[in-house]
C-alpha cells in the first residue's frame, strides 16, 4: 500500500511505500490485553490500614466463674468491649468481628496485592503493528468517531516536523480538512458522579496522533491543541495508537517516521 505525501500546503510532493508493520490483521482481544498492561501500571496501590477495626479491647474470657465473662448468658460468642458495669452484670457492646458495629473488615483491600498485569513481549509488539496497521483503515476511523477528510489517510512532509508555533499547526491541520476534527476534541463535557470530585471534572475526547520521527519543535507546538498527541515513533505503544482499547485512532504519520519503522525493525 502507498500513501500520498503532503506538503504543509496540502500539495502532492510525493509517494511512500508502506512498511510491513502496516500489513498485520486486526486482532482486538490482543490490543484490549496490551492496553490494560500498560494501564495497571497506572493504578495506585490502595489498602485498609492493618489495625482498622481492631483497636478495641474485646479480649473477654469465655470460662467459667468468671465474673466479667460472656459464659452463661445465652450469647454469641462474639468479641465484645464493656462500656459500663453494674455489680456483676455487665453492658457489653460487640467489636472487632465483621459482623458487629465498627469492626474490621472481613476481606479488606490489601496494599501489597500485585496490580501489574503481565503480557508477553511478542504478543505486545504484535498488539502495536495491529494498532499501526488499524490507523490507515478507514472504516476503523470512521467507527471510531473521528471526522476525517476525503484524503485520508496521508503522509506529511518531513518540514512538517519543523513546524514550532501552535497557531501554524492549527492552520496546516485545517488546511488539510480537519476543521471539523479540532472542534470535535476542542468541546469538554463535565463528568457524572463523583469523579468530578477526585480530580477528573472534565471529560475530553481523543484527537489526532501524529507520529514523528525525533524530538523536534512540533511536539511542544502540537501539545497545547487540545485532544491531540505527538508521539516518536520508537515510544509508540498499544494506548497511544488505540486510547481505550479501540482500534483506529486517527494517526498522522510523517514520512521520517514511516521510514524509522524500515531502517530501525521498530516492533518486529
Amino acid at each position: 500500500m502507498k500513501l500520498n505525501i503532503l506538503d504543509t500546503s496540502k500539495n502532492k510532493v510525493g509517494e511512500i511505500n508502506l512498511p510491513k508493520q502496516f500489513d498485520e490483521s486486526v486482532r482486538p482481544d490482543l490490543v484490549k490485553r496490551a492496553v490494560l498492561a500498560i494501564q495497571s501500571d497506572k493504578r495506585q496501590p490502595y489498602g485498609a490500614m492493618k489495625k482498622a477495626g481492631m483497636r478495641a479491647s474485646a479480649n473477654l474470657s469465655k470460662r467459667r466463674k468468671k465474673y466479667r465473662g460472656m459464659y452463661g448468658f445465652g450469647i454469641s460468642r462474639t468479641p465484645r468491649k464493656i462500656l459500663s458495669r453494674r455489680g456483676t452484670r455487665m453492658h457489653w457492646v460487640g467489636a472487632i468481628s465483621p459482623n458487629t458495629v465498627s469492626g474490621r473488615k472481613a476481606h479488606p483491600p490489601k496494599a501489597e496485592k500485585t496490580l501489574h498485569k503481565k503480557i508477553n513481549k511478542k504478543e505486545r509488539r504484535k498488539a502495536i503493528r495491529i494498532c499501526i496497521a488499524a490507523t490507515v483503515i478507514n472504516d476503523l476511523v470512521k467507527d471510531r468517531g473521528h471526522a476525517i477528510p476525503e484524503s485520508y489517510p496521508f503522509a506529511l512532509d518531513k518540514k512538517f516536523e519543523d513546524i514550532s508555533k501552535t497557531k501554524d499547526v492549527v492552520a496546516v491541520l485545517k488546511g488539510f480538512g480537519l476543521e471539523k476534527e479540532l472542534n470535535r476534541t476542542s468541546k469538554k463535557t463535565v463528568r457524572a458522579g463523583k469523579g468530578k470530585a477526585r480530580g477528573r471534572k472534565y471529560k475530553a475526547k481523543k484527537g489526532p496522533l501524529i507520529v514523528v520521527s525525533k524530538k523536534c519543535s512540533i511536539v511542544k507546538a502540537a501539545g497545547n491543541v487540545p485532544g491531540i498527541d505527538v508521539a516518536d515513533v520508537k515510544s509508540l505503544n498499544a494506548e497511544l495508537l488505540a486510547p481505550g482499547a479501540v482500534l483506529g485512532r486517527l494517526t498522522l504519520w510523517t514520512k521520517s517516521a514511516i521510514e524509522a519503522l524500515t531502517e530501525k525493525k521498530l516492533f518486529e
